[in-house]
């Protein structure tokens, strides 16, 4: 059987660019594709010598580094499941992933050792690792004495790969099982879409723990031994002295928007660019103009979501049109069906289904739900909405899932309100999502008090055990809440449209 392993696809294209700057981080400091390789030999060695097979899954939340991404290699040349959970989810909410995936090993950062130990023991996890942003840990302490798993592990293409979980609008949160199929379809197509070759350099100031930094960056960077820029986060200063030594960036609106707001960002120091690329939030028409009068440069708008990888991207070559997300991938097959599920007339809005080798295998042990999101001839259902007009160029127009999306990351209502509802003095709460000039989006809070409104501490106090990244902005208090059958959210969206302006 021929491998199937993504990851003998990544080295048979990098192996003759070993001597390669692939991860260049602040300060000078570069590994090359050689240094990564080696790396990723040995992580992979050390995981396999504390009893992980082909097949295992490795639960890892530790903050972005060139040791992140060797971790992530050797955990697919070696044939596990990575499964990646985002640096600001707290003790409380670590306790649900790691139950439900069930893995073999847990890797954390070592200044987060104590604290989370204890629910990886509830999870039932014996084997705890660590592994800090400059290399330190009780993994490369293994990795540094293990013997190097040098070879790749044969897998087949429908392989599990990595699981990335996704809440729904329960807000219990799914695993999105990938293949090492899906993860090589949506690479080398992209790849070839957006031009990479050698000579490109990349400005990468997103995390890694979802499909736009792990995937949509790495991978395709990956496929033309690209140079990768690798900064720890976005900071407008640190990308502004990358730019010129930079050719493409990829980013979330909330970066163009922020550097928009730097008066002193402009057309020369985006002089070696040659294209921006802006994903998995919304970007504004007004923030694409600006951009353009302030660059030169037009923004490569695409789409793309957990369970997909890239489903759509405006083209290399040829028009980019402001709030449209361009055309299908080449095998990607995209249609627009009414709630009836038949399909609806070109130019007219409806619900995007999407069929194609990027497609994920389903929810991790959740078979119901899987069944619910795809139609009888094999098409997902996205939860967006959207128009495809005679060309077959797409454009979003909003979201039927009750999502908000805050500067790239998905935060899920459901979650936020149950938390608020369990707060004594709370009778009822509502999260909305409300535009945001630097966010995209900003989460606001209505709330029904029993008796008198709460004091904000004591709801903030209460919403500790969540990410901040999901906490609200602002509160607001209603005698009661718009509502039919249930809440309208609608309705507290249009009244909160403007809450964040000014």
């Amino acid at each position: 059987m021929e491998d199937g392993n993504f990851y003998a696809t990544l080295k048979s294209e990098f192996s003759r660019s070993l001597e390669n700057p692939f991860l260049t981080v602040p300060y000078g400091v570069s590994f090359s594709y050689g240094d990564i390789d080696t790396l990723s030999a040995k992580i992979a060695g050390a995981l396999k010598e504390s009893g992980a097979k082909p097949g295992d899954r490795i639960v890892v939340q530790v903050e972005k580094s060139p040791a992140n991404v060797a971790l992530y290699l050797a955990a697919m040349r070696a044939g596990l499941v990575y499964v990646p959970l985002n640096t600001a989810y707290t003790a409380h909410e670590l306790d649900y992933f790691l139950s439900n995936a069930e893995p073999t090993i847990f890797i954390c950062d070592p200044l987060k050792e104590n604290t989370l130990t204890a629910p990886a023991k509830h999870a039932g996890i014996e084997t705890i690792l660590t592994l800090g942003v400059g290399g330190n840990g009780t993994l490369t302490d293994a990795a540094q004495n293990a013997t190097p798993e040098n070879d790749i592990c044969v897998r087949h293409a429908d392989d599990l790969a990595v699981i990335l979980y996704t809440s729904g609008t329960t807000g219990r949160s799914k695993g999105a099982m990938l293949s090492h199929g899906n993860l090589q379809s949506n690479a080398l197509a992209l790849n070839s879409l957006w031009g990479f070759t050698s000579r490109d350099v990349l400005l990468h100031a997103l995390p890694i723990f979802h499909i736009h930094g792990l995937f949509a960056a790495l991978h395709t960077a990956m496929l033309s031994a690209s140079e990768i820029l690798f900064l720890p986060k976005f900071d407008v200063n640190e990308v502004r002295d990358a730019l010129p030594r930079a050719s493409i960036m990829m980013g979330v609106p909330t970066f163009y928007s922020r550097l928009l707001s730097d008066p002193e960002f402009g057309k020369a120091e985006c002089a070696h660019m040659r294209l921006f690329i802006s994903g998995s939030a919304p970007l504004t028409t007004e923030a694409f103009s600006a951009f353009e009068a302030r660059t030169g440069h037009k923004i490569l708008e695409r789409y793309g979501m957990s369970e997909a990888g890239m489903i759509a991207s405006n083209p290399l070559d040829g028009a980019r049109i402001p709030g449209t997300v361009g055309f299908p991938l080449p095998d990607i097959s995209i249609r627009i069906q009414d709630d009836a599920g038949e399909l609806v007339p070109t130019g007219e809005t409806g619900n995007i289904e999407v069929k194609g080798p990027n497609i994920f295998k389903g929810y991790w042990r959740n078979p119901q739900k899987t069944a619910e999101e795809f139609t009888s001839d094999g098409f997902f259902k996205t939860g967006d909405n959207g128009s495809l007009d005679e060309t077959g160029r797409l454009t979003l127009m909003g979201r039927s899932k009750d999502l908000v999306i805050a500067g790239g990351y998905n935060i899920y209502p459901k979650e936020i309100e149950a938390v608020l509802d369990a707060i004594e003095g709370i009778a009822e709460s509502a999260v909305i999502g409300a535009p945001h000039p630097d966010m995209g989006e900003g989460v606001i809070a209505i709330m029904i008090a029993e008796n008198a409104p709460l004091e904000d501490t004591i709801i903030e106090n209460a919403l500790d055990a969540l990410a901040k990244f999901k906490r609200p902005r602002k509160y607001f208090w209603l005698d009661q809440l718009p509502r039919n059958a249930k809440v309208q959210k609608q309705i507290l969206r249009e009244c909160y449209k403007d809450v964040f302006e000014g």
